[in-house]
């Protein structure tokens, strides 16, 4: 009898201790800390867009248990920085931190969305979030999307119902110089 339940019980605690699709995505996205790298505008750059013809630079620059942050440098402008945070259920939250340049918020900060799935181990989604829609009426059809693989990461924004549409891959095989504290 003995045997037979650990026949039972084995596999099910074997199951029971595999990583979700989200901490997947998650572990993906730390093995690439205190690293930087280029990217390229893949859709929705226009010329005067404050995008197109800069340097665009993520630098996964801090790992924590529950957080990671990713300044999103574009030229010389160090204001943005994607914060990903990972709740106790496994479900990860994108916000986007905007500040000034003596570090205060911008009045358009934090706005983002939280994964309402585990989704899958090389992409998540991130739709509109009340505050975002509060915030920002506009952005409250906005959907955000992060991918991983082991060559790139992107990041895109799909505004629902609009032509609204914006994706940088940056190149996860060419590693450049970690830029200066945002």
């Amino acid at each position: 009898m003995r045997k037979l339940l650990i026949l039972i019980l084995l596999p099910l605690q074997l199951i029971a201790q595999e990583e979700t699709n989200s901490e997947l995505f998650w572990n993906k996205l730390k093995t690439y800390c205190g690293k930087a790298f280029e990217g390229t505008i893949l859709a929705g750059g226009k010329e005067g867009d404050g995008f197109t013809g800069e340097k665009l630079v993520m630098h996964i620059r801090s790992c924590e248990e529950n957080t990671i942050r990713i300044p999103f440098f574009v030229g010389e402008d160090k204001s943005r920085t994607w914060v990903f945070t990972i709740s106790t259920d496994k479900l990860i939250k994108l916000k986007h931190d905007h500040r000034h340049k003596d570090g205060t918020e911008d009045k358009v900060t934090q706005y983002g969305g939280i994964n309402p799935n585990m989704g899958l181990p090389n992409i998540q989604f991130f739709p509109a979030d009340k505050y975002t829609a509060d915030l920002i009426s506009y952005a409250s059809n906005n959907v955000w999307w992060v991918t991983i693989d082991e060559t790139s990461f992107t990041y895109n924004l799909r505004r629902i119902g609009t032509n609204r549409l914006f994706s940088v891959k940056f190149d996860l095989t060419r590693e450049i110089e970690a830029p200066t504290a945002p």
